[in-house]
């Protein structure tokens, strides 16, 4: 029998005013209550949260029906896969240990109902971005992060939201479509063997058909 997946990336918790982010946060955990009965394994691909950074015994406030509705999904069995974005990368153990996700740092092969899947959040995979792949290895530096956490978590958190802005900046300002090579990423993965690419990052929905392949 055929297993159940659902997608969601790029809700960016945090993002917008504290109204507007309450009304985001109830969709979202609506959408997680029917993914109890709805799915086998849940994909979040990318920017959950606008900025998340997390220290080795504080993480920021906030986002607890979020934190509650996942944790109910893997305390029933079903499979939660988070990957790292551009904006929320500064993860340690909590979302393992304490809520049971899967976390990836960089995309994943799957095979989903004997399909070959190529899964990741999107960033860093365009061939002629240089700049952002030098600011993703700076930010995601073991040395740079255990500077970062001793920071006092008030600032460092503070702090994480302005990086998140200057990732916006410099994201809003390139074509991730086909122009810039976010298919061609695609289309490479598939050259390789898979059947479907999926990624995060765009903010906007597309599908494309590639041979024998999709994205």
């Amino acid at each position: 029998m055929s297993k159940q997946y659902l997608f969601i990336s790029d809700i960016h918790l945090g993002l917008h005013a504290k109204e507007v982010e309450e009304k985001k946060e109830k969709l979202l955990v609506k959408f997680l209550e029917f993914a109890e009965s709805n799915c086998d394994e849940l994909f979040i691909v990318g920017d959950l949260f606008d900025y998340w950074f997390e220290y080795k015994r504080v993480y920021q406030k906030g986002y607890f029906r979020t934190l509650t509705a996942l944790k109910n999904l893997t305390d029933k069995g079903i499979k939660v896969h988070y990957f790292i974005g551009n904006h929320d990368f500064l993860h340690r153990d909590f979302f393992e240990k304490e809520i049971g996700t899967i976390l990836y740092r960089d995309a994943f092969n799957f095979s989903l109902n004997e399909k070959k899947f190529f899964i990741g959040h999107g960033d860093g995979m365009v061939e002629n971005d240089t700049g952002y792949k030098i600011l993703k290895w700076i930010l995601r530096n073991r040395i740079t992060q255990w500077m970062y956490s001793k920071l006092h978590p008030d600032f460092g958190i503070w702090l994480a939201s302005r990086t998140s802005k200057s990732s916006r900046d410099y994201t809003t300002k390139k074509d991730y479509g086909e122009v810039d090579g976010l298919f061609e990423a695609a289309k490479k993965r598939i050259d390789e063997g898979s059947d479907y690419v999926i990624f995060g990052h765009l903010h906007r929905r597309v599908f494309k058909n590639y041979n024998e392949g999709s994205y």
